[in-house]
C-alpha cells in the first residue's frame, strides 16, 4: 500500500473537499490514508492581519480536539471524528456549540474530549504536527498538505489540490495519478487555475 499523509485544519471547507477526494482515492488506488492535524491559527499567528479573521482564536478549538483524539484514539479515531465533524460543519452548516460533542459521539469517541478545545494541553502536539507538514513544503502555503512516496521511494509533498468538487471513482484516481506525477517532477514549484468556485462539499 502506498502511504498518503494528509495534514488538515478541520475548519477549512476546501480542505474538507480535498479530504473526501482522498477517501475516494483509497477505493480505486492501493493507497493508505493517514491523518495529521495542522493549524491555520499557528500558521497565521505572527502575521499582522489574520487572513482567516479569527481574532478570538476560535479556530484553535477544533484542531485541539483533533489532536486530543489522535493522542487517545489514534489514526482511526481521528479519521472517524474528522468525517463526522466535517459532515456537520461543511455539509450541514452546523456551526453551533453542540456540533463537536455530537460528532464525537457519532465517531464512537468520549464526548469529554470536547473539553480539550478550551485547554492548552494539546497545543504542543498541534504545533509539532503542523511543523512536520509545513516543513515539507514551506510556510507560504496553507491547508491541506499532502505527502506520499512514489514507487521509486522518492518523497513527494504538495499543498492542495484546492478543488471545489470531489471527483469520484476512476476520475478521483486519475486526478491522484496526475497530481503526484506533476508534484514529483524535479524543479516543479507551482500550478494554478482560475479562482476557485465556492466549495460544494459532499461525503465520500
Amino acid at each position: 500500500m502506498q502511504p498518503v499523509d494528509l495534514w488538515f485544519d478541520p475548519s477549512c471547507p476546501y480542505t474538507w473537499v480535498t479530504s473526501r477526494w482522498l477517501v475516494e482515492v483509497t477505493q480505486v488506488r492501493p493507497v493508505e490514508l493517514r491523518w495529521h492535524v495542522m493549524s491555520l491559527s499557528v500558521l497565521n499567528e505572527h502575521r499582522e492581519v489574520d487572513p482567516e479573521g479569527d481574532t478570538e482564536g476560535y479556530l484553535w478549538m477544533p484542531v485541539r480536539i483533533c489532536a486530543a483524539v489522535a493522542h487517545d484514539h489514534g489514526q482511526r479515531g481521528l479519521g472517524d471524528f474528522y468525517t463526522a465533524l466535517g459532515r456537520r460543519l461543511h455539509e450541514g452548516g452546523e456551526w453551533d456549540p453542540d456540533v463537536i460533542p455530537t460528532a464525537l459521539a457519532e465517531a464512537g469517541l468520549p464526548v469529554e474530549l470536547a473539553e480539550a478545545g478550551t485547554s492548552e494541553r494539546y497545543d504542543a502536539a498541534v504545533r509539532r504536527s503542523h511543523a512536520a507538514g509545513i516543513g515539507l513544503v514551506g510556510d507560504h502555503v496553507g491547508t491541506p498538505i499532502v505527502a506520499t512516496e512514489r514507487p521509486d521511494g522518492t518523497r513527494v509533498a504538495f499543498f492542495g489540490p484546492v478543488i471545489s468538487r470531489s471527483p469520484h471513482g476512476e476520475a478521483a484516481g486519475r486526478l491522484w495519478d496526475a497530481v503526484v506525477e506533476v508534484a514529483g517532477t524535479p524543479g516543479f514549484a507551482e500550478l494554478k487555475g482560475p479562482p476557485p468556485e465556492p466549495p460544494q462539499p459532499t461525503s465520500a
